[in-house]
This record gives structure tokens, sequence and C-alpha cells, in this order.
């Protein structure tokens, strides 16, 4: 972040702490928390708009607010994970399960087999999709149409567009990108899930992302 943005964050974490009594009244509250809280103080969040997109190539099909967990990243919480999933269904079936209140999970996005991107939570928000606090907290997940035993379901147009929408969210935030900073949800700590399972392939996907998140070369001028 530009030194001018790092100076708004630290002057509003101030001014929570310092008013952090009239906040939490008699409780005691840990000063991490204060820091994670300040955006709740009025006039300090920043403005949203209704179906913002923070990908370009999204349509947007909002969650279920029962499944994620307003934040104000990245400057409550890091972002310095993506999680690859795959969601065991079609398309549908993810953005329908993701709208289900009683499911208690989703991702920010959803990539379909013929390239289509749902996003459905805010970056700025953290979404139940990871199965597991710290790394929610830090990440943005993206779900993929498909079944991990059928290698079929991973499909050029999809590798192609998930590329392009990993490549954006590492430019955003600073995320190196290699293996340690994009991960499947088997390689959550804690977690019981398989996927994105054997047939997804990091060894085509991650040079894709470098591609897609390299400056285009400059065009050779013609004497």
């Amino acid at each position: 972040m530009g030194d001018g943005k790092a100076q708004r964050g630290v002057g509003r974490r101030a001014v929570l702490i310092g008013g952090g009594a009239a906040l939490v009244g008699a409780g005691v509250v840990a000063q991490d928390e204060l820091r994670r809280l300040w955006w709740k103080l009025p006039g300090m969040e920043k403005p949203r708009v209704g179906g913002e997109l923070d990908h370009a190539g999204a349509v947007w099909t909002a969650a279920s607010s029962a499944n994620w967990r307003r934040a104000d990243r990245p400057d409550d919480y890091t972002i310095d994970r993506v999680v690859i999933h795959v969601v065991q269904g079609s398309y549908r079936t993810a953005l329908k399960v993701f709208k289900d209140p009683a499911h208690g999970a989703a991702t920010h996005y959803v990539v379909g087999g013929d390239g289509r991107i749902a996003q459905m939570i805010r970056e700025l928000d953290v979404a139940f999709h990871a199965g597991n606090r710290e790394v929610n907290e830090r990440s943005i997940g993206i779900e993929h149409e498909g079944f991990v035993d059928r290698p079929e379901d991973f499909t050029d147009a999809m590798y192609a567009s998930s590329a392009r929408l990993t490549a954006g969210i590492c430019a955003r935030y600073g995320i190196p990108v290699d293996r340690e900073h994009i991960i499947g949800h088997v390689e959550v700590p804690g977690t019981d899930h398989t996927d994105p399972g054997p047939h997804w392939d990091w060894d085509r996907y991650i040079p894709m992302v470098r591609r897609a998140a390299a400056p285009p070369s400059p065009t050779a001028t013609r004497l």
C-alpha cells in the first residue's frame, strides 16, 4: 500500500484504540481485535456499491450473508493466499448451495467449465470456504465446476479464465505466484477435503497464472 493509505489506516486504528472503552463498554477487548474492528466505527468503512465487482470478467451473484463475514480487508486482515476448490458438481450447483443460508460455506468466485466466472462475495469480506478461520481471513477462495476424479472437467477455458482471475488477485494484494501462496483446499490445515484432487494440473496452472500476471511486452516500433 502507498504511504498515504498506510497513514490513513494507522490513523483509523488509533481512533478506535483511543476510544475503545466507548466501543466495548465495561468489557476488555484485546488490542489486536480492536485493530481489526476499526472499520466498524461510523465513517471509517470503505464505501461500498451493491453488486460491485473485484474482477472485471465476472458476473455478480450474491452468496447468502450466512456464508460469509463482513470485513474490510486488507486493512483488517492481510490477504496472502488463494485457495483452489472443486465443487463436486456443476456451476449451477455451486451457485445454488452458496445462496443457501443452511449450507454454511461459500467461495468468493465460481469458475465454470466454459470459463464464465461468478463473483459471490466481495474480496473485502471473509468467505467461509476453507474450513479454517485463519486461512479464511487471509485468503480468496475460487470454486471450480467439476469432479475431482474426472480430469475432463478441467477444460482449457476453465484453466485460462481461472488463471487470469488468480493473476489479478495476486497483483491486487502483492501475492507471490507460487505453490506456497496458491494452494488447494486439500492443503488447508485441519481440512477433510481432497479437492482440487490429483487431476488438477498445477504444473500447467501456475505458469498460466504467471503469464497472465506478466506485463505485456512493448510493441516494437517500426522505423
